[in-house]
């Protein structure tokens, strides 16, 4: 199980750019892809964050930010066991 400050390590921040997150959780572009995010694959994902990119879609930057942490704790809970 990973420790408190372990987790807050490795959360995802609304300021991380796409490419931040990608290269550290490269599983989490099925979300990406599931909110049209196509931008990730774009020159720019390295310097727009996802607070930027959720604002330019129209979605909840926290609503995105938690599912996107969900999806780093689950699984990091699956590979663990």
């Amino acid at each position: 199980m990973m420790f408190q400050k372990d987790m807050e390590k490795n959360k995802i921040k609304k300021e991380m750019t796409f490419i931040e997150a990608l290269e550290k959780y490269p599983y989490l572009s099925k979300i990406f892809g599931k909110y049209n995010f196509h931008c990730i694959f774009c020159p720019m994902a390295g310097q727009e964050t996802i607070e930027e990119g959720a604002k330019v879609h129209g979605i909840s930057v926290e609503k995105l930010v938690k599912e996107l942490n969900r999806e780093v704790e689950k699984y990091g809970k699956k590979n663990l066991s």
